[in-house]
């Protein structure tokens, strides 16, 4: 089969057209072919040569990129009962998702539905499990008022509207030029920067009740002199001023495919969208990840096996 894949670490430019043996599925596993694959930071970080921390040795080269993907089941593993051959299915893996085809086991996918995009689903595992952790563990809930910080972020955007749906009044730091955006969502916009704080306060005179820090240095500083409970703030960024300061990170142990499930509900019922900033074909994977790493436009890059 043919990958977008890498023989050592390095820029995107490494990224090449490969031919690999194409797996088989085992026991309790889908094998999937690939109609989409989502692309994000940590891939990035993959290609310079990094290896998950669940992960017990380093891959063997060609390595191959991506951790979330959207296709057709095509071949079903002994025990698997959830899935038949022709099943629209998105969800997660460790790595290879820039591939024809990816094995995973048949509790890392959920079923695609079925007005859903293909690059739209490529995208979307990995896009809602960690708003919907985070909001989880801030007890977010209806008559709060919330405060995201980079919410119109690919993260940030799905939490608003996620937050919103829940009840909640969503405060959004970002860019003038994202207003409108953030408005459409659903969320009472506010410029960062010099006297964020105070914008903060006129547009919540009742206060602020939890804060979803995806920004960090004074975004953070402004989360803790207005959320009382530290204990509702999170940080996306800040992970090693965490336990310091008092407040939560999100677990990599609460991912499950059951939020992804719940989301693609949301999306059906129309209360969630995923906004992408870049479709690629497959064979430019290193223009997607120079569009990731620019960190310009708002949503989620993705690559389409063409």
């Amino acid at each position: 089969m043919r990958v977008a894949g890498f023989s050592e670490p390095g820029g995107p430019d490494v990224l090449r057209m490969l031919d690999v043996p194409t797996p088989e599925a085992g026991a309790g596993e889908i094998r999937v072919r690939v109609r989409a694959a989502g692309v994000q930071p940590f891939d990035l970080a993959v290609r310079e040569g990094w290896t998950p921390g669940y992960m017990d040795t380093p891959p063997p080269f060609p390595r191959v990129p991506g951790n979330e993907w959207a296709g057709v089941v095509d071949q079903v593993g002994d025990g698997v009962t959830d899935f038949a051959v022709g099943d629209e299915a998105m969800g997660n893996s460790i790595l290879g998702s820039y591939a024809e085809y990816v094995v995973v086991p048949a509790a890392n996918a959920v079923r695609k539905p079925a007005g859903m995009p293909w690059e739209v689903a490529g995208a979307f595992s990995a896009a809602v499990m960690t708003p919907h952790i985070a909001l989880e563990d801030l007890r977010v809930q209806k008559g709060d008022t919330l405060l995201i910080h980079a919410a119109a972020g690919g993260v940030g955007a799905v939490a608003v509207q996620m937050a919103v749906h829940a009840g909640a009044t969503v405060i959004g730091t970002a860019s003038e030029e994202n207003h409108e955006y953030l408005r459409s969502l659903g969320a009472i916009p506010v410029t960062y920067g010099e006297g964020l704080a105070d914008r903060v306060r006129a547009a919540a005179p009742d206060g602020v009740d939890a804060a979803l820090d995806g920004a960090g240095g004074h975004a953070l500083e402004v989360s803790l002199e207005l959320v009382e409970d530290r204990d509702r703030i999170l940080t996306l960024v800040e992970h090693g001023r965490a336990e310091e300061l008092g407040i939560r990170v999100t677990s990599i142990a609460k991912r499950s495919m059951a939020r992804v499930a719940d989301a693609a509900r949301l999306y059906e019922e129309g209360h969630l969208k995923l906004n992408l900033k870049g479709v690629h074909s497959w064979t430019r994977a290193s223009a997607a990840h120079e569009q990731v790493a620019s960190g310009h436009g708002r949503g989620k890059v993705v690559l389409v096996m063409d």
